[in-house]
This record gives structure tokens, sequence and C-alpha cells, in this order.
């Protein structure tokens, strides 16, 4: 049984290779969330695919080595209409699980459409209407920006509303 004060750290990613978002949250054990950090890692185009996924894999490595999170929430590879551009995020995706694995944290993955049903309260929400719940949930002065970061911390949002946690 949860005395109130047990926290749990949640890293939340939207994977991209030119910009990937991520938000950490702490979630006490009485259910209440805070935000700890949120922002990007942007990758420049004009470099190497495997210069890109590693400069993603270094930054997710440093996040988990600062923040040590128990899980972190990935969103899921969504069937998009160019299926190069699906290989391309595989690819991100799969040096973030790298990671998160490396430091031995749960990973758990969700579609787009869960994290926005999960947020927002519909899985069509747009990236504003998305950012305004987060604000509003973590009680924050802004929402977070750009896009992806909020997108990561409704990743990480969305876990502390779907995950399990310990009783």
């Amino acid at each position: 049984m949860s005395n109130g004060g047990d926290e749990t750290t949640i890293l939340g990613i939207d994977p991209g290779t030119a910009t990937t978002g991520y938000g950490i949250v702490s979630r006490a054990g009485n259910g209440d969330v805070s935000l700890l950090e949120c922002g990007v890692i942007r990758t420049s185009s004009r470099e190497e695919l495997a210069v890109r996924i590693r400069e993603i894999f270094e930054e997710i490595r440093d996040l988990t080595d600062r923040f040590s999170p128990r899980v972190v929430s990935v969103e899921d590879v969504f069937q998009g209409k160019n299926v190069r551009s699906a290989l391309t995020l595989g690819h991100a995706r799969g040096a973030i699980l790298l990671a998160a694995s490396l430091a031995e944290a749960d990973i758990a993955e969700y579609t787009p459409r869960q994290i926005k049903k999960a947020v927002a309260g519909t899985g069509s929400a747009t990236k504003d209407q998305v950012g305004f719940m987060v604000m509003k949930q973590l009680r924050l002065q802004s929402q977070p920006s750009p896009h992806d970061a909020a997108d990561g911390v409704a990743a990480a949002l969305c876990h502390c509303l779907m995950g399990d946690f310990p009783k």
C-alpha cells in the first residue's frame, strides 16, 4: 500500500529523426503529477542518418542518467502513408528503446491515438489541444513549446493515466 510519498519518474518521448520531443514527469504515490523538464532533441538533416541516430541515443542516455526514470513511455510508430518515413522513424525509436533498456527502465509504448485520448479525451485531438491539456493537467503557466516537447510530456502523462504502478 502506498504512503503517498512514493514517486515514480517517467520519461515520455515523441520520437523523430529531425526533432524528438521529451518530457520528464514525477508521479507521486497519491497520483499527483509534476513536470520536471521538457524539451527537444534536434538533429541536422545535413548529417548522415547514422550520426543522427547516435545523437538521439546519446541525448536519451543523458536524460536517463540524469533522471533515472522507472518508465520510458514512447509513442509507437503509426501507420503512415510514407513507408520510408516510417522506416526512418523506426531507426530513431530503436535508439530510444536501446537507451531505455540500457538504463533498465520499464518501456511502455502507446499509439498517438492512445496518447491523445488519455490526455485530451479524444484520439483525434490536435497538437494545440494536446498542448493545452498538458498545460491544464500539470497546472503550468503556458504550454510546453514546441509542440514536440508537449507531445513528449503527453506520452509521459499517458502512462500516468493508463500505466501500471505499484499499489
